[in-house]
């Protein structure tokens, strides 16, 4: 029997719409963890992915950091690979395999992923999601259906999904 006062609710949704190339979203990381402090698993942060054109090889990043999810450490590669946004830029995608290396995934499956494209469809499912609710830019998030675009200025932002979190949770 369940008792419906007793039940734990279901977790906030937060969608982080980022490019793993951009260092806005690099910066965006601070908030991010913030958030997963104070809520712990009542709030749930989803990485979605929103490759910028200007970023050579953010749509690569996104099917890594897919790989990664599908290995169990999609967070923990995402936030090293953005702490390492510039090395990216230069080097390019032999940073992917890298930090794959570093977090001890399974390297042979990994560089089959990126060849073999199996991730190619949800990144292009997010970016196709991400234009159709008018993400222009990344940072961005989306918590109970208000988009709050950080890709201009992250000012606040933590704040003001703090206020939609908090109203949500208590219901």
């Amino acid at each position: 029997m369940s008792d419906s006062t007793t039940a734990p609710a279901s977790p906030v949704v937060l969608e982080a719409w980022f490019d793993l190339q951009c260092p806005d979203c690099l910066q965006a990381l601070d908030d991010v963890r913030a958030l997963r402090e104070k809520y712990g698993d009542r709030l749930d942060v989803q990485l979605r992915h929103f490759p910028l054109a200007k970023h050579k090889h953010a749509y690569a990043a996104a099917q890594a950091a897919e790989e990664a999810f599908e290995q169990g450490k999609g967070w923990p590669y995402a936030e090293a690979l953005l702490a390492r946004t510039a090395e990216l830029g230069e080097r390019g995608e032999p940073v992917l395999m890298e930090i794959a290396s570093e977090l001890d995934l399974d390297a042979e499956e990994f560089d089959t992923a990126l060849i073999d494209g199996r991730h190619l469809l949800t990144v292009d499912a997010d970016e196709a999601e991400g234009k159709a609710i008018k993400v222009t830019g990344t940072p961005t998030y989306v918590v109970d259906g208000e988009r709050l675009d950080g890709g201009q200025s992250q000012d606040g932002l933590r704040e003001r999904i703090e206020e939609i979190t908090d109203r949500l949770l208590k219901g």
